[in-house]
């Protein structure tokens, strides 16, 4: 409609008032010409439609732009105060490993492998990096049929459950989630112990992501053994140091043992799922800073096939108005 009422007015312009009956019949031929077939759309309301869907595309590449960017600085906070965390938890495990030593590769008949991931994604490989280390560690592990050797597979965190029980569904034993809703704390850990005491292993292997950086940050394995394991271990000559220590305790020695096995997972565990906590907010704050790039290179890109469309519609309804007025001038 707009295109006939700017075409008629041209023509009015270029033959005057007396051409009205030329004009009738401009404006029948027009018309005639935007008149299409029943069920079937104009050109121009074609035009009109692509360049709406590119327009609601780009507003909808905006506003997950303004999600991605909001993201990334929730999690450039959160990271920032569970390094605080991860730093004063160290100092609780170091010592723990000077004393008992760290056996990754110790040979038990009743182990458990605990992986600990996240409740949520949009953290890049973080949680399909600790399922590798854990599938790995249960291959090796594993004697084979006859060899006694029983292994049973943990997981925190939604993402380690969902991804383990799909291939290890025969050794997986138990899954505990929304651990980190809620600020993590040693009681918390220390309940899950508890939990993975009951299934009465003789060596406990955690795997975590070891923070490092707010770009790096390693899988690790931390093992935890039992007072009887450790008592095995004392032969080895990097291994146990407790007799370097004079023990002053009223109970006997296996119960010393007992109590600094179970605290030392207890602390190993808090120390890992802190690490694991600090290393999501960093993996989510660099994946969230590059989704932010990705939708402002792609807006840059709609925008320009935006510009470029509006200003093709624009130049053929010229041409259009102009043969209209030529084909006037013509016909007088």
């Amino acid at each position: 409609m707009a295109l006939r009422r700017a075409a008629t007015s041209l023509a009015q312009r270029l033959v005057g008032g007396a051409a009205e009956g030329f004009e009738q019949v401009f404006i029948t031929s027009a018309k005639s010409s935007f008149e299409t077939l029943p069920g079937s759309l104009s050109a121009e309301s074609v035009r009109h439609a692509s360049n709406q869907a590119v327009k609601q595309r780009i507003r909808a590449i905006k506003n997950i732009g303004k999600i991605t960017k909001a993201m990334k600085m929730v999690a450039a906070s959160k990271m920032r105060n569970a390094q605080v965390a991860v730093e004063m938890s160290r100092g609780i495990t170091e010592p723990f490993i000077r004393l008992f030593g760290d056996y990754p590769a110790v040979s038990v008949n009743k182990g458990l492998t605990l992986a600990v991931t996240s409740d949520r994604g949009l953290c890049g490989g973080l949680n399909s990096n600790i399922t590798k280390y854990t599938k790995a560690l249960l291959r090796i592990n594993d004697g084979g049929e006859g060899s006694g050797k029983q292994e049973t597979v943990v997981s925190i965190g939604d993402k380690g459950r969902s991804q383990l029980t799909r291939t290890e569904s025969k050794l997986f034993a138990l899954s505990i989630a929304d651990t980190y809703k809620v600020r993590v704390t040693f009681a918390q850990a220390s309940l899950i112990a508890e939990e993975l005491l009951k299934h009465n292993p003789e060596a406990i292997r955690i795997v975590f992501n070891k923070f490092r950086s707010a770009i790096s940050f390693k899988p690790t394995v931390a093992t935890v053994l039992t007072p009887d394991a450790i008592e095995k271990q004392l032969v080895e000559p990097s291994g146990n140091k407790l007799d370097a220590y004079e023990i002053e305790a009223t109970h006997e020695r296996s119960d010393v043992l007992r109590d600094l096995a179970e605290f030392q997972l207890a602390a190993t565990l808090y120390n890992a799922m802190l690490e694991n906590n600090c290393s999501e907010s960093a993996s989510r704050m660099s994946a969230m800073e590059n989704s932010t790039k990705s939708a402002g290179e792609m807006l840059g890109k709609l925008t320009l096939a935006y510009n470029r469309k509006r200003q093709a519609t624009i130049t053929t309804e010229l041409i259009e108005i102009i043969a209209g007025a030529s084909a006037l001038v013509d016909a007088e």
